[in-house]
């Protein structure tokens, strides 16, 4: 791990043009070796657009390989490029949120597209935040990872074990909580709301947590600038009247927001991983190979 690592730091020095396209030839390969991966990216578009045909799925499936491997390299520019460099390549649009964010407790909703880390580096550069962190087994990638994370400023990171406790301690300490809100967790605090219409086990927490400390909700989506020249981090006003009295449909308001942005930018939405893996009672699982 440390030779990978040292590798990485090598590959900071490299124009971003050079080192995306090493990312999209090393996806492409991937693509055609790694057929667990790419059956669950397939299962999962044919379900969420069914409209289009299995050669247009396929060409988005083999581009989020190249997205998804592309953006793995670019950490080394996320956790060694001077700051300078960082301010040139991200452009955030209209700008990190600090008004809101200092005027109380803010959730920044930041949904699983390829580039998300590019999102909490630029809130970084501006101001702390808290996250939920899932520990990683390598002991030294988790070290970097970390340190990589918060080497502008410090970051709170908790796991999810602890619960919602800390982080709305933390929110109330004045920390935007940096939240992560569309992966499949099981059935714990989540419902069954549709994803491109799809039953989908949906975290309620933001919802929740947004009731519970009256946070404003503010998404932010991290995609590709064209033509290699960086990424755009893009804030989107605050929900209004969010999450109301409806869990659920708080949680269906906020996964139709997800779909949005996901058709905006298909091939760079997380489709890798199993989004539908938790299914409802007597549902037979979507992921297995006939």
């Amino acid at each position: 791990m440390r030779l990978l690592l040292g590798v990485m730091w090598l590959l900071h020095w490299l124009p971003l043009p050079l080192l995306a396209r090493i990312g999209e030839a090393v996806g492409s390969l991937l693509f055609l070796v790694v057929k667990s991966r790419r059956h669950i990216t397939l299962t999962n578009l044919r379900l969420c657009l069914p409209q289009l045909s299995e050669e247009e799925r396929r060409s988005i499936a083999k581009k989020h390989f190249q997205a998804y491997a592309r953006s793995v390299l670019e950490r080394a520019i996320l956790w060694w490029a001077p700051e300078a460099r960082l301010h040139r390549l991200i452009q955030v649009e209209p700008r990190v949120p600090l008004d809101t964010i200092q005027s109380g407790p803010t959730i920044l909703l930041c949904p699983h597209f390829v580039s998300l880390d590019v999102a909490g580096v630029a809130v970084v550069l501006e101001t702390n935040l808290c996250s939920i962190y899932t520990k990683q087994q390598n002991k030294v990638f988790d070290e970097a990872l970390r340190k990589g994370r918060s080497r502008f400023r410090p970051v709170r990171l908790f796991s999810r074990g602890e619960g919602v406790k800390p982080i709305i301690r933390a929110m109330r300490e004045g920390l935007p909580f940096f939240m992560l809100p569309d992966m499949d967790f099981g059935e714990k605090d989540a419902e069954f709301v549709p994803f491109f219409g799809i039953p989908a086990a949906t975290l309620t927490a933001p919802a929740r947590i947004a009731g519970a400390t009256g946070a404003k909700v503010v998404p932010v989506i991290a995609t590709y600038l064209p033509n290699y020249r960086g990424w755009k981090v893009s804030f989107h006003p605050a929900w209004d009247n969010y999450p109301g009295d409806d869990i659920t449909a708080a949680t269906r308001r906020m996964n139709a927001f997800i779909e949005d942005r996901v058709m905006e930018a298909p091939a760079e939405y997380f489709w890798a991983h199993k989004r539908f893996k938790t299914r409802p009672p007597g549902v037979p699982s979507v992921y297995a190979k006939l």
